[in-house]
Parts: structure tokens; sequence; C-alpha cells
């Protein structure tokens, strides 16, 4: 077959209309693209003899076998690589995702004059910013009239020009151990990297919704529809209906509208609208139903969607019989929140504390977003759901507060100075608005004062530190 170069292999097959990669272990169901970032298991295939390969974060190159994996798939007898290189790497920062969090903190990090190792599983920088068309709000200096995908174009030209960074894409950390050593792996290469400070961008993962079928190829996270859609430019389906009216999901089925597919309606379970009104307004232009008080009560379908069957539902969200509306589509997305991916903070020892209002688990960190674990910092979704630009004045914070601490003079004093800017900006300004009121109160729920940071690191002493 033939594919494009930059594409990974889950989306040429997508492209040409391949959309069962696998089937499950136990009951041998088809399993297709769900997240495309990286966060599942959907798109396992064996690449070269190698199973359990995620072809979304693969990329294609001439003379790949990539073969369907049935079930669990065994180890091929010989080793596909007969020396893996080992390499150890000390730097003052090590940045863990390369999302609008992770380029802001490397970029400010590659003007103080610190070595930068920044780390992403993707073959390609840039995370969530480069599945997003849309034109960012606010001022230039947050790339206000620019859209996603040019963000990460910027923050990626700058930083490859950066002769103290360091940059190690397709490269996957899988833990840390004592002395504060970090562990990666790449193919053929594995690395030891022993840094002064780590942040953890690590982002989020889409949640899933329980209902029959809902393991069908054709169900995906609207995020994942994102990557085929925006980034790819492969349409993800012909008709499609959308679970979930925030933001995420309004902004989904206008870019679905655009691309050419039929929405057949938005269906939220609660009865007010989530998002904005300014994105409902232009689904409602086009004449899409947004159905409140509606949830998807299953799918039907023999190895992909065929039919989505939804449903009115009670005060107490129990479905009422007799309101079902079948639809004919061939594509459900999910764009039900998100969800922190903190697997890391928590296997580092960081303390960690479950907020509704961020999405799930998170670090518990101080203004400066150090959490309990000494100079291990998070930044962007990993610290809590809320949207790129908030990512971007995280992953700033981070970096100006690494740079206060580990550099001397002017410099560390202008960095102070940027500092109280940004947490002043952040804080009073940008988080006042009504609309963020509920990350704001999950985001003062996470964060601890300098004082009773150091008490709690004496109560629970993390095993590792940084430093």
């Amino acid at each position: 077959m033939e594919a494009y170069e930059g594409e990974s292999i889950a989306i040429a097959l997508y492209a040409i209309g391949i959309d069962v990669f696998s089937w499950s272990p136990k009951l041998g169901r088809p399993r297709g693209p769900l997240c495309m970032i990286g966060k599942c298991s959907s798109c396992f295939m064996i690449v070269d003899g190698v199973p359990n390969t995620k072809t979304c974060r693969f990329p294609v190159r001439e003379g790949l076998r990539v073969e369907r994996q049935r079930g669990r798939s065994t180890p091929p007898p010989e080793p596909i690589i007969d020396e893996v290189e080992s390499l150890e790497i000390k730097t003052d920062v090590l940045i863990i995702g390369g999302g609008p969090a992770g380029l802001e903190a490397a970029s400010i990090l590659s003007k103080s004059g610190l070595s930068v190792v920044i780390v992403d599983e993707h073959f390609k920088l840039g995370g969530q910013l480069l599945k997003q068309t849309h034109k960012f709000f606010g001022s230039v200096d947050l790339f206000g009239g620019m859209r996603g995908f040019q963000i990460a174009e910027a923050y990626v030209k700058n930083l490859l020009s950066q002769p103290n960074i360091r940059v190690l894409t397709e490269t996957v950390v899988y833990g840390v151990f004592r002395g504060g050593v970090v562990s990666a792996v790449s193919p053929g290469k594995h690395y030891l990297i022993k840094p002064r400070a780590v942040i953890a961008a690590t982002g989020a993962q889409e949640r899933l919704l329980e209902f029959p079928n809902n393991d069908l190829p054709g169900v995906m996270g609207a995020g994942g529809a994102q990557t085929i859609m925006n980034e790819y430019g492969v349409k993800p389906g012909e008709r499609a209906l959308v679970v979930g009216s925030g933001n995420v999901g309004l902004i989904i089925a206008y870019q679905l509208l655009q691309a050419g597919v039929r929405v057949e309606a938005i269906v939220e379970i609660l009865i007010e609208i989530g998002g904005w009104f300014v994105h409902a307004a232009k689904i409602r232009r086009y004449g899409v139903p947004i159905l409140t008080g509606h949830t998807i009560k299953y799918v039907v379908g023999d190895s992909r969607v065929e039919k989505a069957v939804v449903v009115a539902v009670d005060d107490k969200f129990n479905p009422i019989p007799g309101s079902e509306r079948e639809y004919n589509v061939d594509l459900v997305l999910l764009a039900i929140g998100l969800e922190p991916d903190t697997r890391l903070h928590a296997q580092v020892g960081a303390l960690m504390k479950y907020i509704p209002e961020l999405g799930g688990l998170v670090p518990l960190r101080t203004r400066e977003l150090e959490t309990t674990v000494r100079n291990l910092y998070v930044a962007g979704d990993s610290s809590g759901i809320e949207e790129a630009t908030t990512a971007i004045l995280e992953g700033r914070i981070a970096a100006y507060s690494i740079v206060s601490k580990y550099s001397d003079g002017e410099k560390a004093i202008a960095a102070e100075m940027e500092l109280d800017k940004a947490l002043k900006f952040l804080w009073d300004e940008y988080r006042s608005s009504p609309l963020l009121s509920r990350a704001r109160r999950g985001k003062e729920l996470a964060t601890v004062s300098k004082e009773e940071m150091e008490e709690l690191r004496r109560k629970y002493p993390p095993p590792v530190e940084f430093g």
C-alpha cells in the first residue's frame, strides 16, 4: 500500500478504509481507532514482527510489514534488535511532554542558558496543538489570532535552533528510580537521564462512556477524530453523532461539517449546553439539533458502527422509556471530558488528590507548580483539565520557577519578576472569568502554600528527589 511521508501507520490504514486493527483477547471483538494519541491499546498491531505496537505513534516508512493482531501476541522468538544503544544524559531540566505546556517551558528555558532535554512519545512535537485548527483568542503574547498547529510550528522552529535543547521524539519515559534517574526508551536506544529538575507535562486522556457496543470501530474520542481529520486531512466518517455539548463537542461538530461529514445530532445529558454560545450558534445555523436531556443508549453494528440509538433522561438521568431515537451513522464521537494523565507523578511518589473539578487525580502543588517531590513540577492538563492557553501559562510559570532557582544574579532576579507577572496574570486576570470558575476552584483545591508543602514533605517523605 502507499502512504504519505509524515503519516502514522494507523492514519495511512484508516485513509484507505481499514479501520479494524486488531481483535480483543477474550471475545475476539474488533478494535479500531479510539484516542489516536497513544493513550490506549486500540491501535495495537504487529509491525515488523513486534506485537503491541502503537500504530498511531509509529511513522510510516518504506518496506514496513504491518499485520493485524489477534488477541494476545507472544514476543518474537528472536530479538528484533540485536543491540540496544544505552545512553546516559545529565541535564539541568527534563521536560516530559511536547504539548503547549512543555513547549512553552522549553522556549523559556532555552533562553536561560540551562541545558534542557524534551521527551515526547510522538514522532513530532506539538501535542494537542497539532489538531487545533481554530484561532486562539487573547493577546499576541499568548498567540492570539494564530491557529494551534501554527503555534506548534513556531515553537518547534525556535527550539530546533537552540544549542542547549535536546529533543527526543518517539521516546517513552517509563519510570523514575533511585537517585532521581529517569529511564526512557526509543527504537534501538535506552536512556538514563539525570536531571536537576523535571517538568512533567504529560497531558490528558479522553473519558469513555459505558453503553452496549461502545468498543466497536467508529466509536472514538472527539480528539481522536480531530487527529484523523485536522492533523492528517482524512475524513473520519460520513454520518456522525456527537455525545457531549461542551466546547470540544461543539467545535468538533463544526469541524466535521466543514469536512463534509453530516452531523445528525449532538446529545447532552444535562439540561443546558455546556459550551460557549458562540460555538453553539454556529452549529445551530447549520440546522444540527442539540438534544439536551438526552444520552446515547447503544450502538448497533457487526464489525463497525452502523446505527446509534439515543434516549431522553429524567431529572435523575434515568432513561425515559419510549423516547428512543435511531440514527444511521458510522461515527459516534465521545466529547464527555478529559482526565489528567498523572501516572508518572504517582509513580514518583508525589502526593495526589482526587478533584472532580480538575477531571480526576492530580498532584498537590505550590503556586509555582512544584509537587511534593522536590524539583518535580506539573503543568498543563496533567495538573488539571483547562485549555491550551492555561497550559502555556503553566509551562511558563514552571520554567521561570526553575530559572530563578538555578540562575544567579540579574538572571535570577529577572526570572523572579517574570514568574510574579505570570502568576498574577493567570490567577488574578485570566482565571477571573466566570467561564473558568470551576477550573479555578479545582486549582485552588490542589494548591498549597510553601509552608504547607514543607510540612507535607516532612510527614510524607517522597522516595525520590531531584536536584
